[in-house]
């Protein structure tokens, strides 16, 4: 009886999760979302205690992200629940990684949206994009103190590596993960 019990509500929170998803819409970051993003993207930071140097929270390009990703083989997605900005994750071709690799950048959701399946949607979304941009990895850096982040990339199939690549020029940073498409 019991495990009738947790196989139901595990049943519930898995439809729950999807039924919120299907709530989420994605679509491309507009000039109008950049304020809105780069709040989330402090927030989260100075929430987690990693708004220090040498992370986004300090990159000036934060601020202007619909104008940095109109770069040739880069987006960046933005999640969306009653037409409030939830969060946002993209595809950049950032400086010195290999011509087959992009990086999943500024990954980042509002503490609501935490937990609902839809940071998993959004970095679908990049992951589709970047297979039809012809990419064959993904690399991605992060830090310790993202632990739950580091846990839906697992899932996502990313895999740590020993050190960085390309030059992010995020030196705070110091956890490295890639993907295989």
């Amino acid at each position: 009886m019991a495990n009738l019990l947790i196989n139901q509500a595990l049943l519930l929170n898995n439809l729950y999760r999807y039924l919120r998803c299907m709530d989420t819409q994605v679509r491309t970051i507009l000039p109008s979302d950049n304020i809105e993003i780069a709040a989330i993207i402090r927030n989260t930071l100075a929430e987690f205690g990693a708004n220090r140097p040498g992370t986004v929270y300090f990159d000036a390009s934060t601020d202007i992200l619909s104008e940095v990703f109109q770069t040739s083989g880069s987006i960046y997605y933005v999640g969306l629940s009653q037409k409030t900005i939830i969060g946002g994750a993209g595809i950049f071709p950032s400086e010195g990684l290999p011509e087959d690799t992009c990086e999943l950048v500024k990954m980042y959701l509002l503490p609501e949206a935490r937990g609902k399946g839809i940071g998993k949607m959004l970095i679908e979304k990049c992951i589709g994009f970047a297979k039809d941009a012809g990419y064959k990895k993904i690399y991605l850096e992060t830090m310790p103190e993202l632990k739950k982040a580091m846990h839906v990339y697992e899932k996502c199939g990313f895999t740590y590596l020993p050190g960085p690549i390309g030059n992010t020029g995020h030196f705070g940073c110091d956890v490295w993960m890639i993907r295989e498409l």
